[in-house]
């Protein structure tokens, strides 16, 4: 069984362990560009002894944020993310940028810009229609990610991350419940994954071995009629024979449907309401529990389903979901995942990893209420130990 702390190589890089801060929106960029506090963000949990920290969410186009804070990939982004990266370099860690397009999810009231998904559809979100994306739109948006990519190694990323899940535009098309076309990226799975199979070749293409490049890949939506394992052990098998991928973390449920079905423990229904103004902030908490439904947390809760890829997979993995103690990296790797992935537990310890190395029965402080999810939109952060900026 590997050891979770050693030096581990993910395609071109070397990691000094395998340990790995999982994307979180961070709430840092009100200019869409790096801030100091972003910065910070990701120098903390660097220091605090992560592996490799990832940068989320770093759209491939303006229309592809689900927020117009967000950061997209343009040259102006670059000599801020150059300062990110290298203070995250100086702690000892990699750094990755997760790169992806919203879709569905992308919030186009605040963009000024359409949302496009695979088909016509009703953002509840956003309170907007989302418009279907045609030919040229897959075609620039695949452009686009091996764009965001090439200018991730300007500003000296060691990895990229691309967002295939959570009901995002590739993943949009994947999804049955979402893509009704009767083109060639409609009906069969074959012609559902051909944007996720295609971004992937595209940036691979364009990278080459420079970076390491990942996906994050939904293994079920966690709504009805969507994706499940079946199609999506299928289409993590295509990507694995393309050759376009270094490794696979595995995650699931929908941003646009059911968020919790991701993160599992509270809905912190009254805590989103309160960031919504009127009649949005009314609707929510009449509506709050159909969309954040709550899901019992435990460790490892997304294992019986990564479980089943790792059966069918020799493409390196990442195990996402639960990851809070040493007894759980452990029970990650002997089941044969090569990367774990933290998130809310270092948001609230970002030392954590350093604890649990120095001292193996460390637990996490997290307590799983999910009231950081809705500091998105202000600024992430921890609830319980951070008071508001």
């Amino acid at each position: 069984m590997p050891d979770v702390f050693a030096p581990a190589k993910l395609g071109p890089l070397t990691l000094r362990n395998r340990i790995v801060k999982a994307a979180t929106f961070e709430g840092a960029t009100p200019d869409a560009l790096v801030t100091d506090d972003l910065i910070e963000y990701h120098r903390r949990p660097a220091a605090g002894g992560i592996g490799m920290t990832t940068v989320a969410y770093c759209a491939v186009a303006p229309e592809g944020r689900t927020d117009r804070h967000q950061i997209w990939m343009r040259p102006e982004a670059v000599p801020g993310l150059r300062r990110l990266t290298d203070a995250v370099h100086a702690e000892g860690a990699a750094v990755s940028a997760q790169i992806g397009h919203a879709g569905p999810v992308a919030n186009a009231a605040s963009n000024g810009r359409p949302a496009l998904s695979a088909g016509r559809m009703f953002n509840p979100l956003g309170m907007r229609t989302t418009l279907a994306a045609g030919e040229q739109d897959i075609a620039r948006i695949t452009r686009a990610h091996a764009e965001a990519a090439l200018l991730a190694i300007e500003a000296g990323f060691d990895a990229v991350e691309i967002h295939l899940g959570h009901n995002y535009f590739a993943s949009a098309f994947l999804s049955p419940k979402l893509n009704h076309r009767k083109d060639a990226y409609g009906g069969s799975l074959a012609n559902r994954a051909k944007v996720a199979r295609g971004v992937c070749r595209a940036v691979r293409d364009a990278v080459g071995d420079r970076i390491a490049v990942t996906a994050k890949l939904n293994m079920e939506d966690g709504v009805p009629g969507g994706i499940w394992l079946d199609e999506s052990i299928q289409t993590a098998r295509w990507l694995e024979e393309d050759g376009s991928l270094d490794a696979l973390e595995l995650t699931a449920g929908s941003s646009l449907l059911n968020p919790m079905y991701l993160f599992r423990g509270d809905a912190p229904v009254p805590e989103f309401a309160a960031t919504f103004p009127q009649p949005q902030r009314t609707g929510v908490k009449l509506i709050g529990k159909r969309i954040l439904r709550s899901y019992p947390y435990e460790e490892a809760y997304l294992l019986a389903s990564a479980r089943q890829f790792r059966a069918e997979l020799k493409l390196p993995l990442i195990l996402l979901g639960g990851i809070t103690n040493r007894d759980t990296m452990d029970l990650a790797m002997a089941e044969g995942f090569e990367f774990v992935a933290m998130g809310r537990a270092v948001l609230r310890e970002p030392d954590l990893v350093n604890r649990i190395a120095a001292e193996p029965k460390t637990r996490s402080l997290c307590v799983h209420c999910n009231k950081c999810m809705p500091t998105i939109y202000s600024r992430t952060r921890c609830v319980l130990i951070e008071p508001e900026a």
